[in-house]
């Protein structure tokens, strides 16, 4: 093993180079500056530092001026799951729309499209792709941001996000190692458990990593989840066997391990920040995503006393902090490369997304259902929104079908009743009833159920997973509640 001997100086930068953190403003603030100049190798944005586009330029250029090739992270999965657009909603579907077209040319189109966008607002560090497997229905977290349920269109789609992703300069990194698709808590909240056996984990949850892996992710996010098959005392982003035996081991992977954000209770709630901190770099992570919430400099230096800490103690070998700071350089070193390549300039596909929306929504019609031909009622049911899409982001139809029929109205109900409470507000109005993950809602269910029996030519619009068997005059599923498969989706009520 080599034995390093480097100064408390090179401990410290190592110590800072491996954290990612978020921080408040939609300008750099002075610590966030000061701190890369003193080693700080990357930092993640979020909707709260997002206005527009220009404005993102200028504050990563802000950040630039201090390191050329510092990586600029965000989550921009496209989707429900958007920072960019945060307060407007995805100009470009998520990834269960994608997978429902089934054309890995389009998923390439759109993330080369995605990419483009991000370079161009100096972002060059996607948390992206969602690689999970939806094998659970019930998944109150991952649903339409994954591919799909089949483990090998995930797989195709996974790697061709990567490819389209990666063609302009911008890292992807696939998420959520060793695959968060079967869960039933949300690690926002919670640790989730996933009890499989080995087979089904290694052919159904890893062939997605296994792909993107052949397509040269150059990053991995880690899950917050435990799976016992693997590790049964350790969540996998703080477990040596799953992020050092397993993704480098048998998997053969090379790039940067990053992990899930460490505020989240599923770590910090159970380990605390600094500990789950430690831990997790000493299992193999490098990178340390942490800032979802507001992330201020106090918490950086907690954050890097506690890696100084665990190396001088002997708790945190210093060569494995080194080897992680090292591959955080790396990355940022080639996102900096293929930035100044004129290969990795894109030609602009404005309309991309929206065309890959307009694909994936799917229509059932029920016997003759009556033309729509004049002002509808739009009554949009809200469940509790998951903590990774937040409540920022608006979704539905009736924007769109208020500027397509003129006189249209809305409104937003949830809990029980909430069927009662639209037929009054319709007052006798043709209803479209928008609905997120029904068959997860019994009291949606229920609202749906008073809409049709008060009148079988309402409208229904599925936005989220599609596993409530079609019914309604028309049956309208979007698979995601981008703002585009809002707009396709009114089309498809308006053409009847």
């Amino acid at each position: 093993m080599t034995t390093f001997t480097t100064g408390t100086d090179t401990l410290t930068r190592d110590a800072l180079a491996v954290l990612q953190p978020g921080f408040d403003g939609t300008t750099a603030p002075d610590w966030v500056r000061r701190r890369v100049s003193e080693g700080l190798a990357s930092v993640g944005l979020f909707g709260r530092n997002v206005t527009a586009p220009e404005q993102v330029a200028a504050l990563t250029a802000q950040l630039r001026s201090e390191r050329d090739d510092l990586l600029v992270a965000i989550d921009e999965e496209s989707g429900d799951v958007t920072r960019l657009e945060v307060r407007t909603g995805s100009s470009f579907p998520g990834g269960l729309a994608l997978g429902a077209v089934d054309d890995t040319g389009l998923t390439r189109d759109v993330a080369r499209e995605l990419g483009r966008r991000l370079a161009e607002c100096g972002i060059n560090f996607n948390w992206a792709p969602s690689a999970d497997v939806n094998a659970n229905p019930d998944n109150p977290v991952i649903g339409v941001r994954s591919f799909g349920r089949d483990a090998g269109l995930v797989a195709r789609h996974t790697a061709a996000y990567v490819e389209g992703l990666q063609s302009t300069g911008v890292a992807a990194c696939t998420k959520h190692f060793p695959g968060h698709g079967d869960t039933s808590v949300d690690s926002h909240l919670a640790l989730p458990h996933i009890d499989l056996d080995a087979t089904t984990l290694h052919e159904r949850e890893l062939q997605p990593f296994r792909a993107a892996i052949a397509a040269g992710t150059r990053a991995v996010m880690t899950a917050h989840i435990r799976v016992p098959v693997l590790d049964p005392d350790h969540p996998a982003t703080l477990s040596r066997r799953i992020l050092t035996d397993l993704l480098r081991g048998e998997l053969g992977y090379e790039g940067l391990i990053v992990t899930d954000g460490m505020e989240m209770r599923a770590i910090s709630g159970t380990y605390g920040l600094q500990q789950g901190v430690v831990l997790a770099i000493a299992a193999g992570a490098d990178a340390i995503c942490v800032g979802g919430g507001l992330c201020d400099e106090g918490t950086v230096q907690s954050l890097q006393d506690a890696l100084v800490g665990a190396v001088r103690s002997g708790a945190l070998p210093e060569e494995r902090l080194a080897d992680a700071a090292a591959r955080v350089r790396a990355l940022a070193e080639w996102t900096a490369g293929v930035r100044r390549s004129p290969a990795a300039t894109a030609a602009p596909e404005p309309e991309i997304g929206l065309t890959a929306a307009r694909r994936a929504v799917t229509v059932t019609r029920a016997g003759t259902a009556a033309p729509v031909t004049g002002p509808l009622y739009v009554a949009t049911f809200n469940p509790v929104p998951n903590i990774a899409v937040g409540d920022e982001t608006p979704w539905g139809v009736g924007a769109e079908l208020e500027r397509l029929l003129p006189g249209t109205a809305t409104g937003s109900f949830t809990g029980p009743g909430a069927g009662d409470r639209a037929l009054e507000a319709a007052a006798g109005r043709r209803v479209v009833a928008v609905v997120r993950d029904e068959h997860r809602h019994p009291w949606m269910r229920t609202a749906v159920d008073t809409l049709l029996a008060a009148d079988p030519d309402t409208v229904v619009v599925e936005m989220g997973v599609p596993q409530s068997a079609p019914r309604g005059a028309l049956h309208i599923v979007t698979h995601g509640a981008a703002r585009v498969c809002g707009v396709a989706a009114a089309e498809a009520v308006v053409a009847g």
